[in-house]
């Protein structure tokens, strides 16, 4: 796999590519930082980002993972207290996934977003921005979308200029970041700031094939045991021969794969024996073509997921 193919892999949108492949080809140590907002346990949508990172770090970006202390407290995610700590915790369950310690640099907001410099522009970039134009940006990741605060319209503006005080080249995060990130891109430069590149992931279904949240329990949690892990994924939704939309095979496609270039598929003699697969794309094609049955792709992945995640249950 060539440079370019291990950056792009799993991405939904890169705005915009010509820029990317300029980045690369001048430079041999590009930077990009994901900002997170330490409001609870990592799980199987943060995964998708930090493999991203882990993909870039091994093309030779360095990465910088923003703990979004401020931003959280602004999204009325807690008390900074309570968010301190989420944070530490955060960080741990990242290297846990694999982002190399000493590879990484991991940044508190709080560390330099409350100097006067920073503030400072945050009311530059108000006095140019729309009350609509904020509020649009924070559509896809407010906790009050509808009754939003004035907090959150502070949310997008220091979003973007976090992109330039961490002094980073490309911003990643998943497509729902894609308005603050076009903000970016358009208000940084009359600052006197570069624009960015922006890198978008895909932003995944829950297991029951409706949207992901934690209240719902159709989440998996990177620390959570192994029992709970199978039994909801036995649980999940996954239609015969279903392709579009199916959790199952997303597991496959954004973590499994990731980590094994090839996975067997356990059946018994009766019902045909194992099945080998060394890519997601002959994986998906059989299942399409109702050559996998849905409980065996299930206890695959289980199976899988356990071991990509034994190790940070092990560290946490």
């Amino acid at each position: 796999m060539d440079k370019l193919e291990l950056i792009t892999r799993n991405v939904e949108e890169i705005v915009t590519m010509d820029e990317l492949k300029n980045l690369i080809e001048t430079n041999p140590h590009p930077r990009v930082y994901v900002g997170y907002e330490p409001s609870g346990n990592i799980h199987l949508g943060h995964m998708i980002t930090a493999n991203k990172l882990i993909d870039l770090q091994q093309a030779g970006f360095e990465v910088t993972v923003l703990l979004a202390d401020l931003h959280a407290y602004l999204n009325r995610k807690g008390t900074m207290e309570e968010i301190a700590k989420i944070a530490d915790y955060n960080k741990r369950c990242f290297i846990a996934l694999g982002l190399s310690p000493d590879k990484t640099r991991f940044v508190l907001g709080s560390s330099y977003q409350l100097s006067p410099a920073y503030e400072t522009d945050v009311l530059k970039m108000a006095c140019d921005t729309t009350l609509n134009r904020a509020r649009r940006s924070m559509d896809e990741v407010s906790r009050d979308a509808e009754d939003p605060r004035v907090s959150q319209m502070i949310y997008p503006l220091m979003q973007a200029l976090d992109i330039a005080y961490l002094g980073v080249d490309v911003a990643m995060g998943g497509i729902d970041q894609r308005k603050i990130h076009m903000l970016a891109r358009e208000e940084l430069p009359a600052m006197g700031y570069k624009s960015p590149i922006c890198l978008h992931t895909p932003i995944l279904l829950g297991l029951d094939g409706t949207k992901m949240s934690s209240s719902k329990g159709n989440n998996i949690s990177v620390d959570e045991p192994a029992d709970v892990v199978t039994k909801k994924i036995e649980k999940a939704f996954c239609p015969m021969g279903q392709v579009a939309d199916n959790p199952v095979l997303d597991l496959f496609r954004y973590h499994i794969f990731i980590k094994y270039p090839a996975i067997t598929i356990e059946r018994p003699e009766k019902h045909g024996g194992n099945l080998e697969y060394a890519s997601y794309d002959a994986l998906r094609d059989d299942f399409a073509a109702k050559k996998v049955h849905p409980m065996d792709l299930k206890k695959a992945a289980a199976k899988y997921m356990n071991l990509i995640l034994e190790s940070v249950r092990q560290r946490m």
